[in-house]
């Protein structure tokens, strides 16, 4: 198991959440607890953990919808959740309701606790798509997401990050690995906001999708071109900004004057009549961001044809 993973500690008991974090810390892993459960999501979204432990008790209505959130969450879905209970309270859950992956009952064998943060991610790890950048989901489920919205008054939103090549080539891949990851916050947090029934997925490289009702589609890409602008705001330098562009080498050594960097959006409604397949819905979103593409700057494209 690699060192220093990061162990969130949901509980409202001070004391047993210190005396499984300084556990914890001794097996080489960084614990951060949390007792205050309106803080967290916040922290989350800005820093994520690798795994999550909960101390449950029958009747405790606020971690349990907490716990349901955080795993019916696109961000959050596939962070591994481990309960901790008292083994005589087991029958007072509902477990349908409990959407975990595993559990361990008090008082805590720490040896097994520690054997079930480490089969709990390699389980997760087995079965994720996620993509490993961004903890988005990948192509299987967006493909899955997709299907579910054929015919149905939603909108599949696709996301290009414009000349984020030569960014990548000029500036190395820690800083567009970084890029990425900001943009896929950016998605998921603007998709979170327009409401429940939202989905957002990484297909890999610079390419996004989230799907929102049709009617908050161009909202929430508004939104995001928005909070995109801040994030270019404070990769360049003033020089470069106020001329619109960086200068770099190509692969011949010529210099060139390369763009900054710009999103290109592409909104697929899906209650379209020729919205029959992903493939089809996947064939009109390339050509909406070549569209969106040509403006030179951070837009997006609405497929408004009927047919």
């Amino acid at each position: 198991m690699p060192l220093r993973l990061r162990i969130a500690i949901i509980a409202k008991d001070r004391e047993f959440s210190s005396q499984i974090g300084v556990w914890l810390q001794g097996k080489g892993l960084q614990a951060i607890p949390f007792h205050e459960l309106d803080s967290i999501l916040g922290f989350f979204y800005s820093d994520p953990p690798d795994i999550v432990i909960v101390d449950l008790h029958p009747g405790d209505r606020e971690t349990q919808e907490f716990i349901q959130y955080l795993k019916t969450d696109s961000y959050f879905s596939m962070l591994p959740a481990i309960g901790i209970f008292k083994e005589d309270t087991a029958e007072a859950f509902d477990w349908q309701g409990y959407p975990l992956d595993d559990f361990i009952t008090k008082p805590v064998n720490y040896a097994e606790l520690f054997s079930r943060i480490h089969l709990s991610l390699q389980r997760i790890q087995r079965v994720l798509d996620n993509n490993p950048l961004t903890r988005l989901p990948g192509n299987t489920s967006i493909q899955n997401a997709i299907e579910k919205t054929l015919g149905e008054d939603m909108a599949v939103c696709y996301i290009d990050i414009n000349n984020f090549k030569p960014y990548n080539d000029t500036y190395g891949f820690s800083r567009g690995d970084e890029v990425i990851r900001m943009v896929a916050r950016i998605m998921a947090n603007a998709v979170r906001e327009a409401g429940p029934g939202g989905f957002s997925g990484h297909v890999g490289g610079d390419d996004f999708v989230f799907i929102v009702p049709l009617e908050k589609a161009e909202a929430v890409c508004k939104t995001i071109i928005d909070h995109f602008k801040v994030i270019v705001s404070d990769l360049f330098g003033e020089e470069e900004k106020e001329k619109g562009y960086y200068c770099a080498k190509d692969r011949q050594g010529n210099e060139q004057e390369i763009p900054l960097l710009g999103i290109a959006l592409a909104i697929v409604p899906m209650n379209a009549p020729k919205m029959t397949h992903c493939g089809i819905v996947s064939e009109v979103a390339a050509e909406l961001k070549k569209l969106a593409k040509k403006s030179g700057k951070s837009c997006y494209v609405i497929d408004r044809r009927a047919t």
